[in-house]
């Protein structure tokens, strides 16, 4: 079975097909798996190449050393040290909408750690598998970020009850909860992990794949809208200043102070 390399213009990002399956690992474990713009852009590539590629049936995407994705670099900085431009760069950059307009099948394997952008890609993505050892978690609104994606998709995941409960405290959850809530698909023991994602792979190949891609538009048709400007005026906000400034400066933000 021959493998191929594929560049996804991030060094953090390793991707390979091979078998059907376009396999991306997040590979920044010194960082907890912090995506740059970059690794952003990189996933949001990898499934245009999924869609374009005939020989692609899944995309997996999967983390490495316990970490799965702890959501986006706070720093903001560019792996070439250029500073994000909100103002310009906005949203084009992400991959989450690109997981659910991909024809393809869009696996998330969590490894391990899976907060903030990490649980996006959870959320968008088709089908999810965790080790046991995975811990979830939404801490947007400790940040002031009012997080368009989270609030689109988590409650059509687990009820608007859960939805709030997660979000409004920021508690994190183990696998086990969060399968029992619905937020992920399937768990599995962390020494069996590897096992278990190439099973569910194989099921899913053993479906018609025609078939499975009109199954994945007409769901999809019945999700809320995202609400980017939303998203465009809390990242604007003196809350997410406040709220990043705290988190740089390991300190509670300005807030807690006047609830």
């Amino acid at each position: 079975m021959s493998e191929r390399q594929i560049d996804l213009g991030s060094q953090f990002l390793q991707a390979v097909a091979s078998g059907g399956v376009l396999r991306v690992t997040i590979a920044r474990p010194e960082r907890r798996n912090a995506l740059t713009v970059e690794m952003y852009h990189g996933l949001k590539r990898a499934a245009v190449l999924a869609e374009k590629s005939p020989d692609v049936f899944v995309l997996l995407i999967t983390g490495v050393d316990g970490f799965f994705c702890v959501g986006g670099e706070m720093t903001g900085r560019h792996e070439g040290t250029v500073r994000a431009d909100r103002e310009t760069d906005r949203f084009d950059l992400l991959p989450f909408a690109e997981f659910e307009r991909c024809p393809k099948t869009v696996v998330t394997a969590v490894n391990g750690l899976c907060h903030g952008g990490g649980l996006n890609l959870v959320l968008f993505s088709d089908l999810s598998i965790a080790s046991d050892q995975a811990r979830f978690r939404a801490p947007e609104l400790l940040r002031g970020v009012a997080d368009c994606f989270l609030s689109a998709r988590l409650a059509s995941r687990v009820g608007v009850a859960r939805a709030k409960d997660l979000l409004f405290t920021a508690r994190e959850i183990s696998a086990t909860e969060a399968h029992a809530i619905g937020l992920i698909s399937r768990t599995a023991a962390a020494a069996e992990f590897d096992q278990a994602v190439e099973h569910l792979i194989e099921e899913v190949r053993h479906t018609a794949p025609r078939a499975r891609t009109q199954l994945k538009r007409d769901m999809n048709r019945h999700l809320p809208p995202v609400d980017y400007a939303m998203f465009a005026e809390s990242l604007a906000s003196e809350e997410v200043q406040e709220g990043f400034a705290a988190f740089a400066e390991k300190r509670p933000p300005r807030w807690v102070e006047g609830c």
